[in-house]
């Protein structure tokens, strides 16, 4: 299993960041093939010592890392990625997983 966390930070104006990602920006990634599980944050993403710049947090859930590669390269992957950096600033973090 592999995962791709997504960080998008504090808008200029959460509301529009809001609506955008929830009407435009999960029905593109929903397309996107080989996702196998897809969550969002939900309410404030906090740190241990209270909140964080982060306004919401994404995981998108695939079989591998070469099954997530060969995702974002097709058009609907490509799609979602160009929309998700048009959003916010964010970090995106990817990375093999394995059950302990």
């Amino acid at each position: 299993m592999a995962q791709m966390i997504v960080l998008y930070k504090s808008p200029k104006d959460p509301a529009n960041f809001d609506k955008n990602y929830s009407e435009i920006h999960i029905p593109l990634a929903k397309k996107i093939r080989g996702l196998r599980k897809y969550e969002i944050s939900d309410g404030p993403v906090m740190t241990p010592l209270g909140p964080s710049p982060v306004r919401l947090m994404a995981i998108l859930h695939f079989d591998s890392m070469q099954a997530m590669q060969a995702a974002f390269a097709t058009p609907e992957g490509r799609a979602a990625g160009e929309h998700a950096r048009s959003l916010a600033d964010l970090d995106i973090l990817l990375f093999d997983t394995r059950e302990v």
